[in-house]
């Protein structure tokens, strides 16, 4: 059976609608249930078929700001956790990371600027994701640093473990002088190892996406695996999926110096077109705009 997603809009209406019933309505309605219900309705809400870039820029801010005032009272509600933890990350890579590259070259002071916010932003998000996990499964997190402990997931904690894994990853990327933050880099790869384990396929790829990218980032990682991960991501993402091409042209054949590889997979991912409502028209944007922007920076980076 298919199943239509209703149009942000609406969606945005009735998740404030239920928002002021909350303020209104607390000294005489149940108001866990309609923050729970808020938090279903925000958790259920993107702009995933969303393709105007600023557009999803502008409205980020204001809806993760609202998505993290409900999620206060209840950090372990699994959706709104998982969907607050996206958008974190999301931003933070498509909006202010990404403007950091773009500025190095005429503003190096500004493009630092702009990565310390990046880091802090996907430190917010991967400590939501973390905080609903922890809730989930008390302990976890101590769990987690012990290479010995017996941790399993389960498929529902799989978004949760996916975006604190990505996140953590963008965190470390950004932590260069951070050698604590640095040294996190194998508890953020157990994470997605995890996730790994309970749902290969998830995202169309992009948990086997951001293992290859971790295995590139290791010390002592294999090329061969990564490249067979970045292998798996585009052929779980069925040649939809701009950001697997992306991922295996800036993690095996840049690092590798095979320019022509380098813009062979990049021309890939650019030619990438969504159907109509796709779910994955506003990553594939964000993944073919830096695409574009690499293209034309090929001959500087090699």
């Amino acid at each position: 059976m298919a199943h239509h997603r209703r149009p942000a809009l609406p969606r945005l209406l009735h998740a404030l609608a239920l928002l002021t019933a909350a303020l209104l309505l607390s000294a005489c309605a149940p108001r866990q249930l309609v923050l729970s219900q808020l938090a279903d309705e925000l958790a259920a809400q993107g702009q995933a078929s969303e393709t105007d870039l600023e557009l999803a820029r502008d409205a980020a801010p204001y809806h993760l700001k609202l998505s993290e005032a409900v999620l206060r009272p209840q950090p372990g509600h699994t959706g709104l956790a998982a969907a607050t933890a996206a958008g974190f990350t999301q931003y933070a890579y498509a909006f202010v990371a990404f403007e950091a590259d773009r500025l190095d070259a005429t503003d190096a002071r500004a493009a630092q600027r702009l990565r310390a916010r990046a880091a802090r932003l996907y430190q917010r998000g991967r400590d939501h994701a973390l905080t609903a996990l922890e809730a989930r499964h008390p302990g976890f997190t101590s769990a987690l640093a012990r290479p010995d402990s017996p941790l399993r997931l389960a498929a529902d904690d799989v978004p949760l473990a996916y975006w604190a894994a990505a996140a953590w990853g963008g965190l470390i990327s950004l932590s260069k002088d951070s050698p604590d933050t640095v040294a996190d880099l194998p508890l953020a790869i157990r994470l997605a190892e995890l996730a790994w384990r309970a749902d290969p396929a998830f995202g169309s790829g992009s948990l086997a996406s951001l293992l290859g990218s971790f295995e590139v980032a290791r010390p002592g990682g294999s090329p061969a695996r990564a490249a067979a991960l970045f292998d798996e991501a585009i052929r779980l993402g069925g040649g939809h999926s701009a950001g697997a091409y992306l991922a295996k042209a800036e993690g095996i054949a840049q690092p590798a110096g095979d320019k022509a590889a380098f813009v062979a997979l990049l021309q890939q991912a650019v030619a990438v077109n969504d159907a109509a409502g796709s779910p994955h028209a506003l990553a594939n944007e964000v993944m073919r705009r830096r695409a574009r922007w690499l293209l034309g920076n090929a001959d500087d980076l090699f």
